[in-house]
């Protein structure tokens, strides 16, 4: 994608979210940068009115359903949380339904906002990927339009905070970015590229689900058994073909880091900046601090892609402890 989408569709992108939602900010934060050693901006998708990035490629690709396909009435799709909330409310601003799939056990508050943005959340499946496959059935079975977890039309509007982040700092050496179905980092490798700029894409992963590293260090995709961790954004087991066919050739390395280093993450952003931060919107500024030796001196971003916590897993968290899976 990144060869293929331009400046101008970017912008046109850009121009259509802001519409609904302002830019979110980036500060560099002088606490974060002293304990990384370098300049560390942090870009702030904690700030949007889901309370995370998703909510971009929401407006994005409802808009585009739309236009190309007004006579879709409702949608369905997966997710643990954030896409789904982005879905939710896109289209029913739109005036579709909209029908969520989630895993059991499931964040309770991420279930309760995606039911006060419109959408009905239907619990099936062990995990995300099993959730998916449900989501397609239905899809079949009801003649919903099946949102993926990953299309052009949401990485464009993902990108818009790659395109802020970007047009505020073009210096920056290296962003590091969480990786679970790939709209994110393939947003800011679009970006990039639309801009002509040199700056080094770091992924991030769980070291509980490593499909995405694994995948990259092999050259093909590669699927784990489990992916158990707290930071339910970066919970996938099955890499997104499309989403891997960009990041396999735009990033240059993608980094693994544990739960309890996330949960250090969280507290640090929660100390040194008051934002509260979900356990993926903390895993770059934890690789970052695993990095330091490479980031040492350099101007980097770490995305805080979400601020989508439970209250309780919050209150562990700030107790010093890690939030179980």
């Amino acid at each position: 994608m990144p060869g293929s989408t331009t400046l101008e569709q970017l912008a046109d992108a850009a121009r259509l979210v802001h519409s609904v939602m302002p830019p979110t900010p980036q500060y560099v934060w002088p606490g974060v940068s002293v304990r990384a050693g370098a300049e560390v901006w942090i870009k702030h998708e904690n700030h949007t009115p889901a309370g995370a990035f998703k909510v971009r490629g929401g407006i994005t690709f409802i808009d585009w359903l739309r236009r190309t396909q007004p006579e879709v009435r409702g949608i369905v799709t997966a997710t643990r949380g954030n896409h789904g909330q982005s879905q939710a409310r896109a289209a029913r601003a739109a005036g579709l339904t909209a029908k969520i799939v989630v895993p059991e056990g499931n964040s309770p508050e991420k279930n309760a906002a995606m039911q006060g943005f419109g959408g009905e959340v239907v619990v099936c499946g062990r995990d995300f990927d099993a959730a998916r496959t449900e989501a397609m059935r239905l899809a079949e079975v009801e003649g919903l339009f099946p949102v993926p977890p990953f299309h052009p039309e949401l990485v464009r509007g993902v990108a818009s905070y790659a395109l802020e982040l970007f047009t505020a700092a073009p210096s920056l050496d290296t962003v590091y970015v969480p990786i679970g179905c790939g709209s994110g980092i393939c947003g800011v490798i679009a970006a990039r590229d639309a801009l002509g700029l040199k700056t080094e894409v770091v992924g991030v992963v769980s070291t509980e689900a490593m499909a995405a590293k694994l995948s990259f260090e092999a050259g093909r995709l590669i699927e784990t058994e489990t992916a158990r961790t707290f930071a339910d954004g970066l919970a996938v087991r099955v890499p997104v073909a499309e989403a891997f066919a960009i990041y396999s050739r735009g990033a240059s390395r993608i980094l693994a880091v544990d739960d309890d280093a996330v949960a250090e993450a969280m507290r640090i952003l929660y100390r040194d900046t008051h934002n509260l931060a979900e356990g993926a919107g903390a895993a770059a500024l934890a690789a970052i601090f695993q990095d330091r030796e490479a980031v040492r001196a350099k101007s980097v971003a770490a995305i805080l892609t979400g601020g989508n916590v439970d209250a309780s897993a919050m209150v562990r968290v700030l107790s010093g402890e890690t939030p179980e899976a």
